[in-house]
């Protein structure tokens, strides 16, 4: 049998480079606390990186340009399914991502069914 450590590594490994999750998607290998220590170690070794509270990555690296950050929508699909709500781009993202727009907005803004909240990265 497998170690916690080794089950939630290899998952963040299976998800790819760029994967955006929260502790609750590794809570069926282990208690909360458990999962919290390892993620804060594999944080400490440099293998994923910490966004924001409850919020990690497994992050992309470029040749050129070094890590990447990731996605907004990789971020927000997280938050969504931590929190069980629905989002949706609105405004000058969504027409951008539709194509309707050349225009790449500053500020993104997600349509909810959940508490409206802004979350800062980094």
């Amino acid at each position: 049998m497998q170690s916690i450590d080794s089950n939630i590594l290899s998952r963040i490994y299976g998800t790819g480079r760029g994967s955006v999750f929260t502790p609750g998607r590794f809570l069926d290998l282990g208690s909360r606390d458990a999962v919290d220590k390892i993620l804060s170690r594999l944080v400490q070794k440099g293998t994923i990186r910490r966004l924001a509270r409850g919020l990690y990555d497994y992050p992309e690296r470029h040749p050129v340009m070094g890590i990447l950050t990731p996605s907004p929508d990789a971020i927000a699909r997280a938050l969504a399914g931590k929190e069980g709500i629905r989002l949706q781009p609105s405004g000058a993202y969504a027409a951008n991502r539709l194509g309707l727009s050349t225009q790449v907005p500053a500020r993104i803004i997600y349509l909810t069914d959940g508490p409206s909240r802004t979350v800062k990265v980094g």
